[in-house]
């Protein structure tokens, strides 16, 4: 697109940890050394819309990779600087990266502002400044990203540990976001069939329907069964095989509603036993480790009806494993033996040789440990109730939900 000579594109899809697949497509051109970088995302639309708010403070964090697809805004308040969606096609780049493509692209066609319209070209030029003083670490900023696809992504530089200048919310989209991904929601039948009333039937049954595999695309089916835990509640839980590719995976959903109160469930470890407790995380479930200093987001593994052991071992690889940070230009020599000394910390906890708690702290009331001494306390796990914070609240979309004289 600069000299219209042939050049060479090459696409890799790649994983990013605490996130997703996506597509990283690279142009270089050996005629004139113009070179271009895209991202697409690989996985599907998600649930929700997120938003990513990042308070920039010093030099360090313009190192932040950043995930922005198309369909993203991008805001800074300070300046009342905004980037619309769909103006710009998505980037795998840093922060520092961000503001030198929006600095670029005002600079585009200064010339010929600076000939016709010089009062707008000046007020350009001082905004420019503007951005290049936040480039330098001249002041600090804030830096929101508003995708309603879910599918962007700040980097999290002290993972496995929570970041205090990084704040994530997610948000259910409106139908003109939903138009605008291209979304339309299934027209419902006027004259629907009265469900069933043999709750113990379906109990018994296992539902299939067709999907695509979440690893190659193509056709799969996935399984859905409703099943009863002893002293909890209904959860349904969903596997996918794919004959294709053998990709397997499984999912857990809450069979109930949203509790009143918020619970945090605490199991002191003292015993490589603990490890064969049933456990169900839910999708808003956070997990903590308080003695390792570690906190995993509520959707970080999504929804899960596994033993404790397996969500060790899920957050291993999560971490360590299938990370593609710890290897590569991104990587760095600190961040990969600090990630690796974590795992050999997840390994000596399956093995019952460290003295540790795992918080289980779900707001939705939706997640559980298995009590191995039911219908008895268990001397080792306490369940605590709690009222939800306002913001947990508007995380769950209960803010905004009406279900008294609704019409």
């Amino acid at each position: 697109m600069n000299c219209y000579q042939n050049g060479l594109t090459r696409f890799l899809l790649t994983k990013i940890p605490f996130f997703k697949e996506i597509i990283v497509s690279s142009f270089s051109c050996p005629n004139c050394s113009w070179s271009n970088t895209e991202i697409q995302s690989a996985g599907r639309i998600q649930d929700q819309g997120i938003i990513y708010t990042l308070k920039v403070k010093s030099k360090q964090d313009m190192n932040r990779e950043i995930v922005k697809v198309d369909s993203a805004t991008t805001r800074i308040p300070e300046l009342d600087f905004e980037i619309p969606p769909y103006t710009q096609k998505g980037s795998l780049s840093t922060i520092e990266g961000l503001l030198d493509r929006a600095v670029a692209g005002l600079k585009q066609d200064q010339p010929l502002r600076k000939v016709s319209v010089p009062e707008v070209a000046e007020k350009i030029d001082g905004f420019i400044d503007e951005l290049n003083k936040l480039k330098d670490g001249e002041r600090e900023f804030t830096l929101i990203i508003d995708d309603p696809s879910g599918n962007s992504f700040v980097e999290n530089p002290f993972a496995p540990q929570k970041d205090e200048s990084l704040s994530i919310s997610h948000y259910k989209r409106t139908p003109q976001q939903d138009a605008q991904l291209g979304i339309k929601a299934e027209e419902e039948d006027e004259e629907e069939e009265k469900p069933s009333n043999d709750i113990d039937s379906m109990r018994n049954e296992v539902l299939t329907f067709n999907t695509n595999c979440p690893e190659c695309n193509a056709p799969a089916s996935t399984n859905m069964k409703l099943v009863q835990i002893p002293h909890f509640k209904e959860v349904i839980i969903m596997a996918t095989n794919c004959d294709d590719c053998g990709h397997r995976t499984n999912e857990v959903k809450s069979g109930g509603a949203t509790e009143e109160l918020g619970t945090r469930i605490t199991l002191h470890i003292t015993d490589v036993s603990d490890m064969s407790r049933d456990l169900l995380k839910s999708e808003t479930c956070s997990i903590l480790i308080p003695e390792l200093e570690f906190e995993l987001g509520m959707a970080a593994v999504g929804g899960k009806f596994t033993t404790l052991e397996g969500l060790l071992k899920d957050i291993k690889d999560l971490i360590v494993s299938k990370n593609p940070f710890t290897c590569g230009d991104s990587s760095t020599s600190d961040r990969t033996e600090k990630l690796k000394l974590f795992g050999q910390k997840i390994d000596q906890i399956m093995a019952g040789e460290m003295d540790v708690h795992i918080v289980l702290d779900d707001p939705a009331g939706n997640s559980y440990l298995q009590n191995v001494y039911a219908p008895d306390p268990d001397p080792e796990m306490t369940t605590e109730k709690y009222t939800r914070t306002f913001e947990q609240n508007e995380d769950l979309g209960l803010n905004d939900m009406k279900t008294e004289d609704y019409q």
